[in-house]
């Protein structure tokens, strides 16, 4: 409630126990036992108002020892199968080494394993985490997380710097879009360079939106990427902004990543299988977003729109697209053209055999079939190991 954690009073000078602390921004981490001297069970957060969805973790670790073997186990994920069976490890940050190596987030951990375990008394199955380490120092405040952690501070930062560039803020208008639920802004951004004197060209629109699941950190690094490329001085930038008029709303569900966490919005819901409500209260920003896009479609018209995730089972960056059974006889209107060029331009990244263009009728909510139906043949997700 916004009052700041009190510091553990009881900890007394020899006490090894390590100390654990959640309640910051995108934090979460629920309960933690301790098994024996370096060793220490987890148990997640579910998202808030919800029983469900424990994969997004973010916790803070102090009174550490370097060098002993510590155990963590995470016990209450409730997915069948994980990257983490295939070489993902967990990421580990250390204040100490960030002060005095400038070393920032780093992937950690040995005998990681992934795997079913014993503890679904309620019907339902439930699978462990647990990896080994050691502390790189004694005395150091660490953090834990399941992906690069990318919170709504941070994107306010990055914003504000761009309106403060001279040269970004001239091509880059940042507007408020609507508020969530809590009142939170959701930012829409207009890129484009200005028109060339006496000259008004009609340009198409390209609208990318992110982050709408707050446990996909990876989005929002994209997003920002994607956004440093485009308001960079490149030949290729340039020509992009004289050509199209680009719409960005970089997260979509600012509450979930607040309050850390992994699928839902405050009203417990995925907010990417709301697109095609009109509850404007509950789903503020989907609401929002639909209609920004219909009226840029009646303006500008849309060449293309992607939605971009994280995924947690699947290696690599793919698309899935909307395609049906009779296809446009136009080529450059096939769904498959735009996810084909980007894997021929940048092979060691994308992976068109990964990319699939059925639409399967659970995804009937998601924004990339909702604007499909709406008239925009791209339509597209991004998805990003």
């Amino acid at each position: 409630r916004g009052v700041c954690p009190l510091k553990q009073i009881l900890h007394q000078k020899e006490d090894n126990t390590l100390i654990f602390e959640a309640r910051f921004e995108s934090g979460n981490l629920q309960k933690v036992v301790k098994v024996n001297e370096f060793e220490y069970q987890l148990t997640l957060r579910t998202d808030l108002y919800t029983s469900r969805h424990t994969q997004w973790y973010y916790f803070q670790v102090s009174n550490t020892q370097a060098g002993m073997p510590y155990r963590f186990t995470i016990v209450n994920f409730t997915k069948r199968n994980s990257l983490y069976k295939h070489g993902l490890r967990p990421l580990l940050y250390s204040e100490a080494d960030a002060k005095k190596h400038k070393v920032g987030w780093r992937r950690t951990g040995n005998e990681i394993k992934y795997y079913k375990n014993n503890a679904g008394q309620d019907g339902r199955q439930y699978f462990s985490l647990t990896w080994t380490f050691q502390f790189p120092h004694d005395q150091d405040t660490c953090y834990f997380a399941h992906c690069y952690p990318y919170t709504y501070s941070n994107l306010q930062e990055y914003l504000v710097a761009i309106s403060k560039d001279p040269v970004k803020s001239k091509i880059c208008k940042i507007h408020i879009l609507c508020h969530s639920l809590a009142g939170n802004s959701v930012y829409v951004l207009t890129i484009t360079n200005p028109p060339k004197s006496g000259k008004s060209t009609k340009r198409k629109a390209v609208i990318l939106t992110a982050r709408v699941h707050p446990g996909e950190t990876n989005s929002s690094w994209i997003m920002k990427g994607f956004l440093d490329y485009i308001l960079g001085n490149s030949g290729k930038a340039q020509l992009l902004r004289d050509n199209f008029v680009f719409k960005v709303v970089p997260m979509l569900n600012p509450d979930g990543v607040i309050v850390g966490n992994h699928r839902c919005s405050l009203t417990g819901q995925d907010l990417n299988r709301k697109y095609r409500s009109n509850v404007k209260k509950f789903y503020p920003s989907i609401w929002y977003t639909r209609n920004m896009i219909k009226r840029v479609m009646r303006e500008h018209g849309v060449f293309l729109y992607c939605d971009i995730h994280g995924h947690n089972r699947k290696q690599n960056v793919f698309m899935y697209g909307c395609e049906r059974k009779q296809q446009a006889k136009a080529p450059y209107m096939h769904p498959r053209v735009f996810p084909l060029l980007l894997s021929k331009s940048c092979p060691d990244k994308f992976s068109f055999p990964d990319c699939r263009f059925r639409v399967q009728n659970s995804k009937e909510g998601t924004g990339r079939v909702v604007m499909w139906k709406m008239g925009i043949n791209n339509s597209y997700t991004l998805e990003a190991s």
